[in-house]
Formats: structure tokens, C-alpha cells, sequence
């Protein structure tokens, strides 16, 4: 049945079918020529969104819906322009610290892209190229699922089952998180440097700072409690994600008052029609699972890599190889799915830190959403600047090479990814 999956995976896929469904297809016509009882497809798709955690997600990308809708980015962008200050690539600088503190609301990439894209991008092209400035937009977008809250983190321990908490991989991701922003408004600096742009922005003015930090102090606390609460046990994810969204409709009503009962439909609807196309993946997806799992691959596969190596470094580094790959053909979400029930079992197996490798498995197909050429950061940026693809791609190439040598830092120096995780207890 898997062989049957495989194949049929594959067709379906060249002649353009969505993932979703052409992961459903193949698991169908699997499990029929395989003669098993096909009430068994329903039952396993029921079960897999049957599940209280994965609420979280749309009510994380209602909050970030909100926000944007709110006029909160602009304030949060406002703040971040007054610290930068008059620097060379200033507004990239802020677009990556906007992009950081929208990832503390939103948890997603393609949300963030979007929200920083329509705001950001009319500003930045006085300065700037498109190529360059698409780049960095998809860059500090990219930092959504890895700082938490995160999406991805989410459906990560969802597949993982029991062996890894959601509280610890968002403070998983916060030091790496931390690291990979400084990083990139270093590079950020010298491009603007070596291209020659002018400087932008306005001396630092702490009476300024403190304006806008007092315009935008609430907007500051809303992840500082979310994430607090998660991390202290106050509530679990989904809860955290509801009072997310309560404090961002407050927000919208009472402060900023930009929110109106009119607009939040439309925020709805883009919320649940992201939400639904991971609903539709993760119900499909364990269709598939549910097939491999009695062709007992999972077991297979974990007797033939420890026949190949018993070494933990090259079982991750064989982890990190195959992650690289499918991330440049395949969904993240979907990868996740397909891909956590059978190599989470066999890190375990090797006595590796649940956490540990939970992050970088996370923060490997991260990278994939930008990388060519299925990255589906280059089409929402294409799409907003109007650029070729091969432009977006060829500017894009020095910020995903710094990426991928954060992930190579964290693999080598796990302290990285685990140090905030154990002093809180996890």
C-alpha cells in the first residue's frame, strides 16, 4: 500500500493536483486496493482536526488579521523606526524588527509576509530595489514561525504526540530567534553598503523613543502576556491564542479605534481560509499515515537507519539533508505531517533531546519556505512588488545561506535551542 501511495502520489501531483487531495487520493485508492474497509478514511480524518491544540492556529492568525486591520503595524513600525535611528539599510533594520515583533502575534510566515508587505513596501522602494527589498520582507516574515507563538511548533508537537510540549519549543525558538535577527540587520547593512543605498532614518532621539513607546505599549505587552501565560501554565496554547484575539479586538475598539464591526468579517475570512488549507492538510495527511503505520514503516525505517549508523550527529545531519531537499518541493505544513510521526520516533531512539531536534526540524523547513522552487515566501512577494521570480530568487540567496548557517550553529552548539528551555523547567 505505501509502493501504491508513492506512485500515486507522484502522478497526481505532476498533473498539478492540490497537496491536500492528492495526499486523500492516494491514501484512497491505497487502502481500496489494498481491500481494507474504506470507512476507515472519514474516521481517521475526523480524528486528526478533532483536536483542542490545533485551534490555536486560527485564532493566532485571527489576532495577526486583526492587528493589521487594527492600524497596530503602523505603531509597531513607528516604534521601531525610533530606535534604528540614521543607519545604512535603517528601514531594513525596521523591517526586521517590526517583522520580529509581529512574529510574537501572528506565529505564521505567510501572515507576517503579507502584513509587513502592504505597509512597508511603498516606503522602502524610495530607497531601495524591489529585489532587495522583497528579500528582506520574506526574511523577517520568516521569523513568525520560529520566535514564538508559532504555527509550525504547534502542528510539530501535535504530530510529535506526548514526547515534546508546545510551551517548550516556543522557548525553544527564542534564543535562535534572537540570534538569526541580529544576524540578519547585519547583512541587511552590508548590502545597503555594498549597493550603495543612502541612509535613511533620523538620529536616535530618546524623546521620540519614548513617544512611541508609550503609543505602542500595549501593543508590546500583548505577546509578553501570551507567551508568559503558555510558558507559567496559566493557560494552555489555545487558550493563550483566544485572549490573543480578545486583546487585539480591545485594542482595535478602545485604543487605536481603527477597528470597526464592519471590517471583521473580512479578517474572519482570511484567518479561516488559511486555517482551513492546514485543516484540510493535517485531515488528509493522516490518511496517509494511518497506511504506513500498518505497512509498519515507521519500524522499518528506524531499524534501517540505526543499521546504517548508530551515530545520533549523523542520523540528524541524514535529518537535516532530507529536510533541505523536500522543503524545496514540498508544503511545510504538509512535511511536518507526513514527516514528524516517522523520524520523531527514531530521534527518540537515538536518546536525542526531543526539543532539540523538534526546533531544528522546524527551523529547517522554515528556511524551505523561501528557498526555490516552491518557496512560498518568493510568490507572496512576488506578488506584492511585482517582481520576476528570478530576481526575487537571486536576492534572496545571501539571507537564506545566513539561515541555514544559524541552523548549522544550533545543530552544533545545542545549548542554543535547550538552555532557555531547561532553566524553565521544561
Amino acid at each position: 500500500m505505501t509502493l501504491i501511495i508513492i506512485i500515486l502520489f507522484l502522478i497526481f501531483a505532476l498533473l498539478g493536483m492540490p497537496l491536500a487531495f492528492t495526499l486523500g487520493f492516494s491514501s484512497f485508492w491505497a487502502l481500496f486496493l489494498g481491500d481494507m474497509d474504506l470507512q476507515v478514511l472519514p474516521q481517521r480524518m475526523m480524528h486528526a482536526v478533532d483536536n483542542f491544540p490545533l485551534m490555536a492556529i486560527p485564532l493566532f492568525m485571527l489576532a495577526g488579521e486583526i492587528m493589521v486591520e487594527s492600524d497596530m503595524i503602523k505603531r509597531l513600525i513607528n516604534f521601531s523606526n525610533s530606535l534604528v535611528g540614521r543607519v545604512h539599510g535603517g528601514l531594513a533594520h525596521v523591517t526586521i524588527i517590526s517583522g520580529m515583533v509581529l512574529a510574537c502575534v501572528t506565529g505564521a510566515a505567510v501572515a507576517s509576509a503579507s502584513a509587513l508587505g502592504s505597509i512597508l513596501v511603498p516606503s522602502l522602494n524610495k530607497y531601495y530595489d524591489k529585489g532587495y527589498i522583497s528579500a528582506v520582507i520574506a526574511s523577517a516574515a520568516n521569523l513568525g514561525p520560529i520566535i514564538p507563538p508559532s504555527n509550525a511548533m504547534i502542528i510539530y508537537a501535535l504530530m510529535a504526540g506526548s514526547s515534546v510540549s508546545v510551551g517548550a519549543l516556543f522557548m525553544a525558538g527564542v534564543v535562535p530567534g534572537i540570534i538569526l535577527t541580529i544576524a540578519m540587520m547585519v547583512l541587511s547593512s552590508y548590502l545597503s553598503r555594498k549597493r550603495g543605498f543612502e541612509l535613511t532614518g533620523d538620529p536616535v532621539n530618546f524623546k521620540n523613543v519614548w513617544i512611541k513607546l508609550k503609543e505602542s505599549i500595549v501593543i508590546l505587552l500583548m505577546p509578553i502576556i501570551v507567551v508568559g501565560g503558555i510558558v507559567g501554565g496559566a493557560f494552555t496554547p489555545t487558550e493563550g491564542a483566544a485572549i490573543a484575539v480578545c486583546y487585539s479586538l480591545f485594542i482595535g475598539f478602545f485604543i487605536t479605534k481603527k477597528l470597526t464591526l464592519k471590517s471583521l468579517p473580512p479578517c474572519m475570512f482570511r484567518a479561516s481560509l488559511i486555517s482551513g488549507v492546514v485543516g484540510a492538510l493535517i485531515a488528509f495527511a493522516s490518511t496517509v499515515t494511518f497506511v504506513l503505520t500498518i505497512d509498519l514503516i515507521p519500524m522499518k525505517l528506524t531499524n534501517f537507519i540505526q543499521d546504517f549508523t548508530k551515530n545520533p550527529l549523523v542520523f540528524i545531519l541524514l535529518v537535516m539533508i532530507l529536510l533541505l531537499i523536500v522543503g524545496m518541493f514540498l508544503e511545510s505544513n504538509a512535511a511536518y505531517i507526513m514527516l514528524v510521526p516517522l523520524v520523531a520516533p527514531i530521534a527518540l531512539a537515538y536518546g536525542i533531546d526531543p526539543i532539540y531536534f523538534g526546533f531544528i526540524f522546524v527551523l529547517n523547513l522554515v528556511i524551505g519556505m523561501m528557498t526555490p522552487p516552491v518557496g512560498v515566501l518568493l510568490f507572496v512577494m512576488c506578488g506584492i512588488t511585482k517582481i520576476s521570480m528570478s530576481e526575487m530568487i537571486k536576492n534572496s540567496i545571501p539571507f537564506i545561506i545566513l539561515q541555514y548557517l544559524v541552523l548549522g550553529l544550533c545543530i552544533i552548539f545545542p545549548d542554543i535551542v535547550t538552555a532557555l528551555p531547561k532553566f524553565l523547567g521544561y
